[in-house]
């Protein structure tokens, strides 16, 4: 089955306007995560999908392909959709504008995922480790059968361990990849009650019926939200460099 990853990118983000042109290590966040996306195998092409003329105009100017989207939009995920509905492609991967650490391994592996055809979507999730983020309700978790397949998002600890064992949390990456299909109708269906409550748009396909496939990885991102993410994100590479 043929693959593109397509970013979604907006200008106008509520806490940090601008954020994918602000500047890591010398270069637009954007790029970052264009070229990082560049290395996965399994994917043909990689497309930003924004409401901006100004973002646009910096994809282009670093060589990667940029398409312009309707302004309306009120997620990444519909904004993808529009993109995705020009492409001629089985499967759609969407990789946030704002993670600049993910890899092409992490992209490869979900849409791995969709060999399984009883699979719709497919995402990733890290095993938590660490009490205050399993507590923490900005780190969305995930629970999950014996073959993978998601039961339940929250920002809930769960499973919660009643009798005080070890805790079997599971942080969700948000990194996603559809079938073209399944895009499209995700994207056509009005939010759900359990999305609205939790505010986690992925709650809708699971209410739908749509069957999302996780994969576990060791690898970890750090989103970029704030000005004082994008600094945690530049320390993180300057130590590791």
């Amino acid at each position: 089955m043929s693959a593109v990853v397509i970013i979604p990118a907006r200008f106008g983000a509520t806490r940090f306007p601008g954020k994918p042109l602000a500047s890591l290590k010398g270069r637009p966040l954007i790029r970052h995560v264009y070229e990082n996306s560049l290395g996965a195998r399994l994917a043909s092409e990689v497309v930003v999908a924004t409401d901006s003329k100004e973002i646009f105009d910096a994809v282009v100017s670093f060589g990667g392909k940029a398409v312009m989207t309707s302004p309306a939009h009120r997620s990444g995920t519909d904004r993808v959709a529009e993109a995705a509905g020009a492409c001629d492609y089985d499967i759609i991967v969407n990789v946030q504008g704002d993670e600049p650490l993910i890899k092409p391994a992490m992209i490869d592996d979900v849409i791995g995922l969709l060999d399984d055809g009883r699979a719709s979507i497919g995402t990733l999730a890290k095993r938590l480790k660490s009490p205050e983020e399993t507590a923490d309700p900005n780190v969305v978790k995930v629970v999950f059968d014996p073959e993978g397949f998601a039961l339940y998002f929250s920002r809930a600890p769960i499973p919660y361990p009643r009798d005080g064992g070890r805790s079997e949390a599971y942080k969700h990456i948000g990194i996603y990849s559809y079938r073209k299909e399944a895009l499209r109708r995700l994207a056509a269906l009005p939010p759900s009650r359990l999305e609205l409550i939790e505010k986690l748009e992925q709650l809708r396909a699971l209410e739908a019926g749509m069957k999302i496939k996780v994969k576990e990885t060791g690898r970890d991102t750090i989103g970029v939200d704030t000005p004082e993410d994008l600094k945690r994100v530049e320390e993180w590479l300057s130590s590791s460099s």
